[in-house]
């Protein structure tokens, strides 16, 4: 597989280093093309893959195109490669943009997959969510997917539920970050240091929802396993109902879905 990204962003990046690292494909065999070249240089020779210095010199040295640039660029290079793309994999990982959207563009001249990642894909803990309409041929998929494997999980949704999967998953990290500061921020007022609190926080969300995963319990009675009667655990999750806790993480999501709208 010959893989070229159309852009090199934050996320572009977490791929490329994901895919390369996990030995899914060779370095000699990433391509990337950016407008801004010395950028572009810099992370090549940091990732190893193979920096373009044009789009149609990207798009002739691959078989899978990875759509990587901000969606507001996306229709502005199509309209320059799509003469190129014809007979091609292309899958895109930009927000907005699903099967329909590029099949109207692109007609039935290129394969298209899109993908919904998030950036926890920089650790090899991310999620990626698959539109499952497609035009991938039954083994092309199944490489897409297991190369995606390498830097998270792969969930495939039908197009309409593609839109929450996404708050979920693409805006979630923000969320789980606005937890990790304010309870490291609750154990830095009772003494303990900032960086350590971090850690403590941190991990034991991680362990929590590794010990979810793993086992496949129902989150309450994972919780209800450690309210003892009368214990304090009880009593901090008698505050956060009293606060709202419920209902403001289910209305930061309503507040993105009626932003879509």
């Amino acid at each position: 597989m010959k893989l070229g990204f159309i852009g090199m962003g934050n996320m572009a990046k977490a791929l490329a280093a994901g895919f390369i690292s996990s030995g899914r494909v060779e370095k000699n065999s990433v391509f990337a093309f950016a407008p801004n070249q010395e950028k572009l240089r810099n992370n090549s020779a940091e990732i190893g893959f193979v920096p373009c210095g044009g789009l149609f010199e990207l798009v002739q040295s691959c078989d899978v195109l990875i759509m990587a640039c901000k969606p507001y660029q996306i229709e502005d290079v199509l309209s320059e490669i799509k003469e190129a793309l014809c007979g091609k994999v292309l899958v895109s990982v930009a927000a907005g943009w699903n099967f329909q959207k590029f099949q109207d563009i692109l007609r039935d001249g290129v394969r298209i997959q899109c993908v919904m990642p998030n950036t926890p894909a920089m650790v090899g803990e991310g999620v990626m969510l698959f539109e499952a309409v497609n035009s991938l041929l039954p083994g092309e998929l199944q490489k897409i997917k297991d190369l995606f494997s390498s830097v998270g999980i792969v969930e495939e949704l039908p197009t309409r539920l593609m839109g929450i999967g996404g708050a979920i998953s693409g805006c979630g990290p923000a969320f789980m970050d606005l937890i990790i500061e304010a309870y490291a921020d609750a154990a830095v007022k009772y003494g303990i240091p900032r960086q350590t609190a971090y850690r403590l926080v941190s991990k034991t969300m991680l362990g929590a929802a590794k010990l979810q995963l793993e086992t496949g319990s129902h989150p309450g009675a994972l919780k209800d396993a450690v309210c003892s009667p009368g214990g304090t655990t009880i009593c901090g999750v008698d505050s956060l109902e009293k606060s709202g806790l419920r209902g403001a993480c289910i209305s930061s999501i309503d507040a993105i879905m009626l932003k879509k709208i």
